[in-house]
């Protein structure tokens, strides 16, 4: 497997799926109508029933290429156990021993951060790119421009609550891409896949327009 160019990745697609559910068939499902549906820039979260079985399943399924990620990975060993199990890079909700681990094992990270000393120990660590988390209560996107005044040339990647409108504004701040999970995926990870194929469809469309 490929370990894939994060930053290009967030950088063409703009927007980052992630995935958690109760349900690890109904979450598999999901990560399989979301690729192909047109979203393949997909994190599971671990905190998902069975995720890391999830992750493998999926891998198996997608194939070696497919742009698919852990996510909220807190220890080196969680870091470990999700590239076994096929994940391409890591996603964590703060500056924790995963975002090392997962450098010293080649593996691109988005680690989270909310305030400039921890934007910059994220920097330090070697993050790929800067999860701005949690996005929503943590400042909004007038957070993020006050962020790149310091950090202008961070890659920036809010998560939290963000719907269309909240991607949008996000974008227009200077985010490279934004993280979407419920207003997306809804309840489709824990086995109500109705509407999944046409949130994806209207995410797509509007990363087509740069949101």
């Amino acid at each position: 497997m490929l370990r894939p160019d994060l930053l290009a990745a967030l950088t063409a697609r703009r927007l980052l799926a992630i995935v958690r559910g109760n349900s690890p068939e109904a979450a598999l499902d999901t990560v399989v109508t979301l690729a192909r549906s047109g979203i393949d820039l997909i994190e599971v979260s671990l905190t998902g029933a069975d995720a890391l079985r999830v992750i493998e399943r999926a891998r198996a399924v997608l194939g070696p290429d497919a742009l698919l990620g852990a996510g909220t990975v807190l220890t080196a060993r969680d870091a470990g156990s999700a590239a076994d199990a096929g994940a391409a890079f890591i996603v964590t909700p703060g500056i924790t021993d995963a975002v090392a681990a997962s450098r010293a094992m080649g593996l691109p990270v988005l680690a989270g951060a909310l305030t400039p000393t921890e934007v910059a120990q994220a920097l330090a660590e070697g993050a790929t790119a800067v999860k701005l988390f949690p996005a929503g209560p943590g400042g909004g996107p007038q957070l993020l421009r006050a962020l790149r005044g310091p950090f202008p040339q961070v890659p920036f990647v809010p998560v939290g609550g963000i719907d269309a409108a909240a991607a949008r504004a996000y974008l227009a701040a200077g985010a490279v891409a934004v993280g979407v999970g419920s207003p997306l995926v809804g309840r489709a990870a824990d086995g109500d896949p109705a509407g999944l194929r046409t949130r994806a469809e209207a995410f797509c469309s509007l990363a087509g327009e740069g949101l």
